[in-house]
């Protein structure tokens, strides 16, 4: 009986650990995605770098919880998107020309979870720039609707790609970086 007992509050500390992880990095989305850096040729936003971070480091279902929190949040009306409130909010912003994006977070948020999963280096960064372009081929399928063939390209991929590379080569360092610690995030999306 004890037994049974114990169990239960391990499962009910694991649930509350997870929705703990899942607020604090929608919260984290959102902060990434309000700030921006400055860079050549347009500015970033660290959006991609929290995905593929939460991704590699978490592991698929925690990153996509994430995501999806930070989607769902944006759904409601919060002003959660880089740009928002001032460019919209809630299912109009996520239907106006980023929202191709936004979907290929979420899809990327399990799939660079999965494919990295019990690689080193090399196959995480692998992981990573095939998520990138699941990324850009949601984001220019969707951009597509509001900008003319000829310019989606020049709208929608080049002067993001530099600083996406930046990105994952962040990401990068820093997963390789604490994987020389004992520091397992990985664990808590068992």
């Amino acid at each position: 009986m004890s037994e049974m007992m114990s169990a239960q509050r391990l499962n009910t500390e694991t649930l509350a650990r997870r929705i703990a992880i899942v607020i604090v990095g929608a919260a984290l989305m959102t902060l990434a995605a309000k700030t921006q850096v400055p860079f050549w040729p347009v500015p970033m936003t660290l959006q991609v770098v929290a995905v593929m971070g939460f991704a590699v480091l978490l592991g698929p279902r925690l990153a996509t919880g994430i995501c999806l929190a930070y989607l769902a949040a944006g759904a409601a009306g919060l002003p959660v998107f880089s740009g928002s409130p001032e460019r919209g909010i809630g299912l109009a912003y996520m239907m106006g020309p980023t929202g191709g994006y936004l979907a290929g977070f979420l899809i990327v948020s399990w799939l660079v979870g999965a494919l990295s999963s019990g690689r080193g280096l090399i196959g995480q960064i692998g992981a990573m720039l095939a998520g990138l372009v699941v990324v850009y081929a949601c984001g220019l399928a969707w951009l597509a609707i509001y900008v003319p063939a000829a310019k989606l390209l020049a709208a929608g991929l080049l002067p993001f790609l530099p600083g996406d590379i930046v990105k994952i080569a962040v990401v990068a360092a820093a997963t390789a970086l604490l994987s020389r610690t004992r520091f397992n995030l990985r664990a808590l999306d068992q």
